[in-house]
């Protein structure tokens, strides 16, 4: 199963990466949106994980849009430091976590969306 990580801090793509290789997965990292959108068309990837926060403030927000505009099969969770809980169901995302530098529950959540089948489609 191919991930695919899009986050703009270095050091958490490379965290990412070595944790979840460990767990069997083949992971490609973008460190910017428009970097994603290209891995995403030509790896195509069985899971996004996406950072809401990159350069600009909503940037991960409208990538989830045109990812989901694009392939809306393909689950995408998203990550951010910040709590988001309220607005997080009208994003149209699979799911939604607290980054961590503890990655148990990111791995739960990959193991939990891709077994339930969960395809959220974006309306909006």
């Amino acid at each position: 199963m191919k991930i695919l990580v899009i986050d703009d801090e270095e050091d958490k793509c490379r965290l990412y990466k070595e944790e979840l290789e460990e767990e069997g997965y083949e992971v490609v990292t973008a460190k910017t949106g428009s970097e994603g959108v290209q891995l995403f068309e030509h790896e195509d990837p069985d899971l996004v994980t996406l950072d809401i926060w990159m350069s600009q403030k909503d940037e991960g927000i409208q990538l989830l849009r045109r990812m989901k505009e694009m392939k809306p099969e393909v689950p995408i969770i998203m990550l951010t430091a910040y709590d988001y809980r309220d607005d997080f169901s009208v994003w149209c995302a699979d799911a939604y976590l607290v980054k961590s530098t503890d990655l148990s529950e990111l791995k739960s959540t990959i193991k939990k969306t891709v077994s339930a089948g969960r395809r959220k489609r974006c309306d909006r």
